[in-house]
């Protein structure tokens, strides 16, 4: 029996450790880590072996530093091989359609119990299906079916990822990505090579990557430049 390998990311201890006592009743569920919020968790991604990297992310929206959402939008082109299922107390509709428009596979409210929980980890990592709580279910049905019911042009995602960067580091991005070095960039937008360097520095900070090819990457897929 193969065993799923879980992480969890949320900013409170009491839902930690009640997801963490859910996975601990199937034998072939393993958690691998716990964060406290999307910077921790993409942190800790980072620092994991492959062969140690989840399967299957427990996601909660609204944390500190950074959400949900954002978390979603730069892991989901960062390890497009893990499935990011949102476990959260939220069910109004701006939340379901970001988190779904972010990548996350699944949506289901905290008070899942354990085996509803089993059950959405299998229908997204073994059978490629999405998982959704009845109640969140029907109300994306409901919105779908709706005429009324519009959506925006710009993704939510890019705009979640947009937001975290300021307009001189998105400069700064779009300039790395054309091929420009420290130097060359320096020339053009008029700031030392120095400024220029740190501003690079934060850039792979706030999107965690470690290298010029995953920082474009996101900014191709999420549409930043």
């Amino acid at each position: 029996m193969e065993t799923l390998l879980i992480g969890i990311t949320d900013d409170k201890a009491i839902n930690r450790n009640n997801i963490t006592e859910k996975v601990k009743q199937f034998d072939d569920l393993q958690l691998c880590f716990t964060a406290v919020n999307g910077n921790d968790c993409l942190e800790q991604l980072k620092g994991l072996p492959l062969e140690k990297m989840p399967h299957i992310i427990f996601m909660d929206i609204e944390m500190p530093e950074m959400d949900g959402i954002q978390a979603i939008c730069i892991a989901r082109s960062l390890y497009p091989h893990i499935f990011f299922i949102v476990l959260t107390v939220f069910d109004d509709d701006d939340k379901i359609f970001e988190a779904i428009k972010a990548g996350a596979h699944g949506y289901l409210l905290k008070d899942e119990n354990a085996v509803s929980l089993h059950n959405a980890v299998i229908a997204v990592a073994k059978n490629e299906g999405a998982a959704m709580s009845p109640a969140i279910a029907r109300k994306a049905l409901q919105l779908l079916s709706n005429a009324s019911v519009t959506f925006p042009e710009k993704k939510p995602a890019a705009n979640n990822i947009s937001s975290l960067l300021s307009e001189r580091e998105k400069e700064i991005l779009q300039h790395t990505v054309t091929g420009f070095d420290a130097k060359r960039i320096a020339e053009i937008t008029g700031i030392s090579v120095l400024t220029v360097r740190k501003h690079i520095a934060n850039i792979y900070q706030k999107l965690h990557v470690n290298s010029k090819a995953q920082a474009m990457r996101i900014a191709y897929d999420k549409g930043l430049i």
